[in-house]
């Protein structure tokens, strides 16, 4: 009877530990965790080359600027009424993506190449012209964009 008790009360314990035991992430690391709904993949820890949305109070965020705009394109957003930030390279912080200046041939998640500055730089482009170029395929996922700009 006491071995009986004593298998009991181990098989309790170990079923009662199995149950609690915490996961290795936290509730809080969980909630940091986000995905791009474009290409499923997850944010850079580091926010570069991110953008964000205002979809009707709630911010959706993307990987890649080029993900940001198909996504709001298949969801027939228009950007002139959303709003849209980007991290900036030069400042790290997030700004209105129509307030900062592109240019193109960078490496970014995606390969779409469009990193954001605050300061305008030599071959920069506004976002009327990012979109543009992106809606058109003309970016470095583009093979044949990605020779003309890196010249090989």
């Amino acid at each position: 009877m006491i071995k009986f008790k004593l298998l009991f009360s181990t098989l309790f314990l170990v079923t009662m530990m199995l149950l609690t035991a915490c996961s290795s992430s936290t509730e809080s690391e969980k909630q940091e965790l986000r995905i791009c709904p474009q290409c499923n993949m997850e944010l850079p820890k580091s926010n570069l080359h991110t953008s964000t949305i205002d979809d009707n109070g709630k911010t959706v965020y993307f990987d890649d600027i080029g993900c940001m705009i198909l996504w709001a394109k298949e969801n027939n957003l228009n950007f002139k009424t959303m709003k849209t930030k980007v991290f900036v390279n030069d400042s790290k912080k997030y700004i209105n993506s129509f307030d900062v200046f592109y240019k193109i041939g960078e490496k970014t998640p995606m390969s779409y190449g469009f990193a954001a500055y605050e300061k305008e730089l030599d071959g920069t482009i506004s976002f009327d012209e990012v979109i543009m170029k992106m809606l058109r395929g003309e970016h470095m996922a583009n093979p044949k964009i990605r020779k003309q700009i890196l010249g090989y």
